[in-house]
């Protein structure tokens, strides 16, 4: 079959229908993600992410279906109380931008109608979009606080330095436009950064990962053993939803495609942050390679104690600009 966004988006329409036929629970259902893009393709390679609404909680939250090689299903699911009040929601820095210009493919009851009327209303005023990067902010402090003091570098610990740093990087994002997405954060945010005319910001997490002097060739070296512990976590029940069999050619074809691009070093994020994901659920001798690959980075011992206070003057210094925006608005 031949891959284009259009038949991607008729795959969407035909999985919603069938879904919605069978479960009455599902109130609303739309796309989301880089297929409402004009360009979602990166080494010719995307997903399809829907949501589906249920009067009720679901079950599960996350679910992956593979299509192909190359294709799968990416599906959340929410309940309606998530999408209340819609004060909230409008604060809300994920749920808030999804809701906001997704592409509606069923509803019931006038959810969606309702629900993004209500959204919309003051979404993109400035104090309700420095209100909703404080969250990410915040969120990514309080992650920050849990790795004080540790001297050492485990693939738990590291997990959370990278989520901290992720929701400090969209605090920034947030402010010009949604969140970005794991694959493309180090080729979108340069311009993210740009557009507050905070250039500096980008070299700085650049800085936090240990990318900023480091040679590009040398990460294509580690994509064989990055493979073998992807595929030996896939298996695991308490592995991230992220790292499933569906998933490892959205990955790996997306780091070839980056490796041979004008800037090559921009697959280091999803391939560190998916490495380490894997490494939580793997045994210690199965993360050897992922821990050199740390210390080729200067993410393991004191070097790693540096990227944390590092990552305390980041955090300070959106928290700074945050609080400069806010006394501009006057608040």
């Amino acid at each position: 079959m031949r891959i284009t966004r259009a038949s991607l988006i008729r795959i969407a329409k035909e999985t919603v229908q069938q879904r919605t036929y069978n479960d009455k629970t599902i109130i609303a259902a739309y796309l989301s993600g880089s297929l409402l893009s004009a360009e979602p393709f990166l080494g010719g390679t995307t997903d399809i992410d829907l949501v589906f609404v249920h009067k009720e909680r679901p079950s599960f939250r996350r679910e992956i279906v593979g299509l192909s090689s190359d294709l799968h299903l990416d599906i959340s699911h929410q309940a309606q109380k998530d999408y209340l009040p819609l004060r909230e929601l409008r604060l809300n820095p994920w749920l808030g931008y999804e809701i906001y210009d997704p592409m509606l493919l069923f509803e019931t009851e006038h959810f969606f109608e309702f629900t993004q009327a209500g959204l919309r209303a003051q979404f993109l005023e400035s104090p309700i979009v420095i209100q909703r990067s404080r969250r990410l902010l915040d969120h990514g402090r309080q992650i920050w606080m849990d790795l004080e003091d540790k001297s050492r570098t485990s693939p738990n610990q590291l997990e959370k330095y990278l989520k901290s740093i992720y929701h400090a990087v969209n605090a920034l994002a947030e402010l010009t436009g949604p969140p970005l997405s794991e694959r493309r954060l180090l080729l979108d945010f340069p311009a993210r950064a740009g557009a507050l005319g905070r250039p500096g910001y980008s070299a700085g997490l650049l800085g936090l990962l240990g990318a900023a002097d480091m040679n590009a060739d040398l990460l294509s070296t580690w994509l064989p053993e990055w493979q073998a512990a992807y595929l030996a976590a896939a298996g695991s029940p308490k592995v991230d939803p992220r790292i499933h069999p569906a998933r490892l050619g959205y990955y790996r074809k997306a780091f070839e495609a980056m490796n041979g691009s004008e800037n090559p070093g921009a697959f280091l994020w999803p391939m560190l942050r998916t490495w380490t994901l894997a490494a939580t659920v793997l045994p210690r001798e199965k993360n050897t390679d992922w821990k050199a690959a740390c210390q080729n980075l200067s993410l393991t011992g004191e070097h790693f104690q540096e990227r944390i206070q590092g990552l305390d003057q980041y955090l300070d210094s959106i928290e700074e600009l945050l609080e400069g925006m806010a006394a501009a608005q006057g608040d």
